[in-house]
């Protein structure tokens, strides 16, 4: 399936900044969310020109990561968002904050990838629909530790982690079904939205300073209709950092 599902990004104009076959992950460059241009008449009269000039101050990202299951493959598609803001009271400068991931625009994207894969329009619907989020599932943070539990049994609270990782800046450089482990990467999105360049900056190829990823496990054990899900240091130690906390809240919001 993978190189199918890297043909439907590349069909329709997405630049891959990461193709990991290795690892079944995928993720676009951020891109212009042109669906927001003005349909005016000064628009409709200058036609391309104002395309080309006006910004709609929106940039969206895709990922999409695959994974190999039991009864066949599994496939993820999230959104991230960004937005520009003013920084200053003066209005002379700008920069770019994170915005709302969007699960209807998540499940229209799937629905056309499944449309592509071979399924018909009411089962690609279906699926899509069923792969988006449904009743929130009740999350909170345990007390003393990096550690949050999920009212959902193992597998499902896999899924749904899964997707919590990829909506909150994460990279799932690896897994590990069987003992409960998600390998990933994490930039705080705030700082990564301070790198994004400003509109006139990007004029003239300005770009910020990367910041290095850090690396985590994320461990889940599954214990009846509860899962507990505890953030540790790449060596497999709990995290008892700032940063724990912080990865702890970022998932509890996504899946409270």
């Amino acid at each position: 399936l993978y190189p199918e599902i890297k043909a439907f990004w590349e069909e329709r104009g997405f630049r891959l900044t990461t193709d990991n076959p290795q690892a079944g992950v995928m993720e676009t460059d951020w891109v212009e969310n042109r669906a927001k241009l003005p349909n005016d008449l000064i628009r409709s009269t200058l036609g391309r020109l104002i395309d080309r000039v006006y910004d709609t101050g929106e940039r969206d990202r895709f990922r999409t990561r695959i994974e190999r299951g039991a009864a066949g493959t599994e496939i993820y598609v999230t959104h991230r968002g960004l937005e520009e803001i003013y920084t200053s009271e003066l209005k002379d400068s700008t920069g770019w904050r994170p915005r709302d991931n969007d699960p209807q625009l998540e499940a229209e994207l799937l629905t056309r990838l499944l449309m592509k894969l071979g399924a018909r329009d009411e089962a690609a619907a279906r699926a899509a629909m069923a792969a988006a989020p449904e009743a929130p599932a009740r999350a909170r943070a345990l007390a003393g530790s990096a550690s949050l539990e999920v009212d959902e049994p193992f597998d499902r609270a896999w899924r749904r982690v899964g997707l919590a990782l990829d909506r909150g800046g994460f990279t799932v450089e690896d897994r590990d079904r069987s003992a409960g482990l998600y390998f990933v990467r994490y930039i705080d999105p705030k700082a990564a939205a301070v790198d994004e360049p400003n509109f006139f900056a990007r004029l003239f190829g300005a770009k910020g300073p990367n910041k290095d990823p850090v690396r985590y496990r994320v461990n889940l054990k599954g214990a009846g209709d509860k899962t507990t899900v505890a953030v540790q240091t790449s060596a497999g130690a709990p995290e008892t950092g700032e940063a724990g906390k912080t990865i702890v809240s970022r998932l509890v919001r996504e899946l409270r």
